[in-house]
């Protein structure tokens, strides 16, 4: 209920003063005055949509002030000078990771190498291994919480944790578990760190296939097993080699191949030479614009790994395009699509075409896993299994996998979910060889 006044003006028209009449209507310039309340009912249950409301919400602030990253010198030693951190590396008075920081710390001081090392006694050698070794213990603290293999390399840890730099975070850890349960000096760490980096490039060689890249002890057995192949058949060289192998390997497999060759059962002359095929599946890495300069792209639907094999089927088959715009038709709808570059092994594709996005690598290329996610272009008009040197794509209990012919033929498997023609990398400025596109998968 709303309450309004309101003024009305009573004309002289009823009044016995009355004198005189303007166009035969009666006029009086004195009036009286009455205030009249009028009841209204207005309905003000809804609020206009601009009003401001009552208590409106504080605002937020969204300026962030520049918040520089926290030191990596330890607390103990942010108060220090220049003299102090000195101090600190001449008499080695913290542990080596502790103080380690210390020496980056002079370099943005302006101290180079050789002043350090001669107020120091730190040579540039050990400047830089105990830089990178402490760079190498913060990966793997940061990624795996077991503080006793951690605090196993509180002493004497830099030279060990230096030869595993080039390793990824994953081979970190588990090459510095090795490490430490086999008791390993620096020499033999660059061995194992060797080992797990060139075992992807051996694919091919006699036993490659009877080692495991996802053990290092296994990638270490196999750079010895490769090393007694280049003496003589018998020789002490040669079984001290295959007896270095069989203590380093971990996997039952490895250990039955070496001891195979420990007892000669397999004769020089009467081994069976393995040959992996080189088969034309492209891995290829996808560079930062490439699909923008493309000029002509293929779009295919995508489906998750770990949705199965129903996915898989309910893609669609049928993807056209066409009119001037060339506007992509599908023959159902779709919730993922992907574009990649008509590069050669999916230009063909006609219908029947997909991706199949997996999230770890190291499912799909067990020896040259990069933790990162893959897209495996797959061909499903092609679902036959023929060739015995192709990999296809298989639905098993625990998800999508890629098994090569020879094995799906020899488990009586006649029919898949399609051929794999490609496998794709994302885009990535930090790999190393991220440039060198194109690999061939065997």
């Amino acid at each position: 209920m709303v309450s309004l006044t309101a003024t009305i003006l009573k004309s002289s028209l009823f009044s016995p003063f009355t004198q005189s009449t303007t166009h035969g209507f009666p006029t009086n310039p004195i009036t009286r005055r009455r205030h009249v309340t009028l009841p209204i009912t207005a309905n003000v249950s809804r609020k206009p949509q601009n009003m401001i409301p009552k208590n409106p919400p504080a605002r937020q602030n969204l300026y962030q002030p520049f918040r520089p990253p926290s030191s990596p010198v330890p607390p103990q030693f942010r108060s220090l000078d220049s003299a102090g951190k000195i101090e600190i590396l001449a008499g080695r008075l913290a542990l080596w990771f502790e103080y380690a920081p210390l020496i980056s710390s002079l370099y943005a001081e302006g101290l180079t190498p050789p002043n350090i090392e001669e107020l120091t006694g730190i040579s540039s050698i050990e400047q830089n291994r105990l830089i990178v070794g402490t760079q190498v213990r913060d990966s793997i603290s940061q990624s795996l919480h077991e503080p006793e293999l951690i605090a196993a390399f509180d002493t004497g840890g830099a030279e060990l944790l230096y030869e595993i730099r080039l390793l990824s975070t994953t081979q970190r850890v588990a090459a510095a578990t090795y490490i430490i349960d086999r008791g390993f000096d620096s020499k033999r760490a660059q061995d194992l760190a060797r080992a797990i980096k060139d075992y992807p490039s051996r694919r091919g060689d006699v036993g490659w296939l009877d080692f495991d890249y996802n053990l290092p002890g296994d990638c270490l057995a196999f750079l010895y097993y490769r090393q007694s192949r280049e003496n003589k058949n018998p020789s002490e060289q040669r079984t001290s080699m295959l007896q270095l192998a069989l203590e380093a390997a971990e996997s039952e497999k490895a250990k039955k191949k070496l001891e195979r060759e420990l007892n000669g059962g397999e004769e020089e002359e009467k081994v069976k030479v393995e040959e992996v095929k080189a088969v034309t599946i492209p891995v290829v890495r996808l560079k930062f614009g490439e699909v923008a300069g493309a000029s002509s792209v293929v779009v295919l639907p995508v489906c998750k790994a770990e949705e199965g094999e129903r996915n898989v089927v309910e893609a669609p088959m049928d993807i056209n395009a066409g009119g001037d715009f060339k506007v992509v038709e599908a023959e159902r709808g779709w919730k993922r699509w992907v574009v990649l570059p008509s590069w050669k092994p999916v230009a063909a594709i006609g219908r029947g075409g997909v991706a199949v996005s997996f999230r770890d690598d190291r499912k799909v290329l067990p020896w040259d896993g990069k933790e990162e996610p893959l897209l495996v272009v797959v061909d499903r008009e092609r679902s036959a299994v023929e060739s015995g040197d192709g990999y296809y794509l298989v639905a098993e209990e625990n998800g999508l996998k890629l098994k090569k012919g020879s094995v799906l033929k020899e488990g009586s498997v006649e029919k898949s979910l399609g051929v794999v023609l490609l496998v794709v990398r994302p885009p990535r400025e930090d790999d190393d060889d991220w440039q060198n596109s194109h690999e061939n998968w065997e």
